[in-house]
């Protein structure tokens, strides 16, 4: 795929959706960061519906330390792995409290230093919380990367290399929310809905589904 052919993808998703941003609800770094966390292998709608429990009551590094693990258990039992999740949320809110005065540090290398945070959890909070110009690969974005041809790779860190290389400028902070809304409701995994696709002539997919 071309430059020419990428910035009219980019330029498309743009003027489809000119301010992406992301599904789970969230008003601080820290808000982002747990969301995040509590996002793994769960949706966005049931999130943020234990998020919209949790953060009135608890919604610092120390306040979420003050509710103890027994509590934030039970504010977010009904997420997915949510035993795992919060042990990984308090002990992240330890460190935030002990090494960074309770804030969210702004470095990938801090960020992926807290448990439960990886490679693509630290690039959504470096993009959507501080504005860096990062692009976490999901499945969604892996898939919609390598079967539009924009950016292929046999790993989300490839993946995310290449789109970080070709990616116009212009377009880089916000691509990362492109991509995944696109493969969130239109790039399916299993029947993409091409014919609704905006993107559709530009795509170099060779096994469309038309509607």
């Amino acid at each position: 795929m071309n430059a020419q052919k990428r910035h009219e993808i980019f330029a498309r998703l743009r003027e489809h959706n000119p301010e992406p941003t992301t599904e789970l609800h969230w008003s601080t770094p820290f808000e982002l960061l747990a969301a995040v966390l509590l996002s793994a292998q769960a949706t966005d709608v049931g999130v943020n519906k234990a998020t919209a429990r949790l953060f009135p009551e608890a919604n610092t590094p120390q306040a979420i330390l003050e509710l103890g693990l027994d509590g934030l258990k039970e504010h977010i039992k009904t997420i997915g792995l949510y035993n795992t999740k919060a042990e990984n949320l308090m002990k992240t809110c330890r460190i935030l409290v002990d090494r960074h005065g309770g804030e969210v540090p702004r470095t990938r290398k801090a960020l992926e230093a807290l448990p439960g945070v990886g490679r693509k959890t630290a690039n959504v909070i470096l993009n959507t919380a501080f504005g860096q110009p990062t692009i976490a690969v999901d499945t969604h974005i892996f898939r919609v990367s390598n079967r539009t041809g924009l950016a292929k790779g046999k790993d989300v860190v490839e993946v995310e290399k290449k789109l970080l290389r070709h990616v116009p400028r212009e377009f880089r902070q916000d691509a990362h929310h492109w991509l995944i809304l696109h493969g969130r409701y239109t790039c399916l995994a299993r029947k993409p809905r091409c014919g609704s696709c905006v993107i559709e002539d530009l795509c170099e997919y060779p096994d469309k589904v038309e509607l």
